[in-house]
């Protein structure tokens, strides 16, 4: 029996002789003072969270004039026995439960499927006397047979498996999954030729008559996402210059989202989905699925911020630390400064036939090509960071 109980236990046949004086102040009692919750981040910022809070209380409401009453003491229970033992303080703590399961949204729709001759012309900014024009390319594969994808995020759901609610893949760093660290990052190997270890991710495409094979199928069904995964024909990932000023070096373990894995419901403010064709680059669309003419090949072009605000390696939206350039001029926001950009471009041999392919997504999302993003951890060395940015500035390309 804990002290608060025992004390109770006593006490209680003096209640009886206090009873008159108890109603005399009887009105003097004050309602219990409420819990106050506190809503999670805004669900842009969060790519791959569920949150879910507790409602708040109705200001209508009539306050309680007493407190609960504390349950009254077991009189079997020994007096003498131990409060229950606190927590094992050396215990690991348990891993975050995953978001809650959503709804699944059937998709994606026929209409979304549209000929890439049809798509808007791709405006590029163009680069100034001042500019920096040389491209900083690394070679990572394209993650052969599936050997490194899971369903994490460890950009924007870090330590929370199943956090993405889609097969994600990747390539650069071995290490990369939900409870990776700079420190797990940096001793981790990589699959780039030229020793960068930074991560490199995003939703897996898939065909959708396929059968999934592999050991997440049931997990992958479950949030909506059916299919065979496409592996990319090739992936390329690039790093540009600034189309009005020189680029400075990327701070180590910076980390990056672009697109939004939400944005078919949270609206195309951060959407950043480019899809395209192999011939077809000066076209693209960012919420139609494109349908490539004979020998052309689908393009997933994922374009990452490149102004950065000197101070922060992330931040709680992991978008508000750096910022893209002005569409138009391609100027730098006041007070970021550029770095080297990333760009991924990832192809695909897919049939030009409407819903015959589509995106992984959360499961609301309904295989939207708006919701396409890519996330990324500079694991680069400060060496080759140094290299990239020297090429970039030389105006070289290598």
């Amino acid at each position: 029996m804990g002290p608060k109980k025992k004390a109770f236990a006593v006490i209680i046949p003096a209640l009886a002789l206090a009873t008159s004086v108890s109603q005399a102040v009887a009105g003097t009692a004050s309602a219990q003072p409420g819990r106050t919750f506190h809503a999670p981040g805004d669900p842009t910022a969060d790519p791959s969270a569920d949150p879910t809070a507790e409602p708040p209380a109705d200001p209508s409401a009539e306050p309680s004039a007493e407190p609960p009453a504390e349950p009254p003491a077991d009189p079997s229970a020994d007096p003498s026995a131990p409060a229950d033992p606190p927590a094992d303080p050396s215990a690991e703590p348990s891993a975050p439960a995953p978001p809650p399961q959503s709804a699944v949204k059937p998709g994606p729709r026929r209409d979304q499927f549209v000929d890439i001759r049809r798509a808007p012309r791709v405006q590029v900014p163009r680069t100034s006397r001042g500019g920096s024009r040389g491209v900083f390319s690394v070679n990572c594969g394209t993650n052969d047979g599936q050997a490194h994808s899971n369903p994490d995020n460890v950009v924007a759901a870090p330590g929370v498996q199943n956090g993405a609610h889609h097969i994600h893949d990747y390539v650069g760093n071995l290490d990369t999954d939900a409870f990776s660290t700079d420190e797990t990052l940096a001793a981790a190997g990589t699959t780039c030729t030229n020793g960068d270890k930074s991560t490199y991710f995003w939703p897996v495409l898939r065909l959708r008559s396929g059968q999934d094979g592999s050991d997440r199928a049931d997990q992958s069904r479950l949030d909506g996402n059916v299919g065979s995964i496409v592996e990319p024909s090739s992936v390329r990932l690039q790093f540009l210059g600034n189309a009005r000023s020189r680029v400075t070096a990327m701070p180590p373990f910076l980390r990056m989202a672009t697109g939004d894995a939400k944005s078919a419901t949270n609206g195309l403010t951060n959407a950043n989905a480019l899809w395209s064709c192999t011939g077809f680059q000066n076209r693209g669309f960012t919420d139609k699925y494109p349908l490539c003419p004979r020998g052309s090949q689908v393009l997933r072009i994922l374009n990452f911020a490149g102004c950065w605000d000197g101070q922060n390696t992330d931040s709680a939206n992991h978008r508000t630390h750096v910022s893209f350039a002005d569409k138009r001029t391609g100027q730098c926001p006041q007070g970021t400064t550029a770095i080297p950009q990333l760009r991924m471009t990832l192809s695909y041999r897919v049939p030009a036939r409407a819903l015959a392919f589509a995106l992984d997504s959360f499961p609301e999302q309904g295989h939207d090509p708006v919701t396409d993003h890519g996330d990324f951890i500079n694991v680069m060395g400060d060496r080759l960071m140094r290299q990239a940015v020297a090429a970039i500035n030389s105006g070289r390309r290598r």
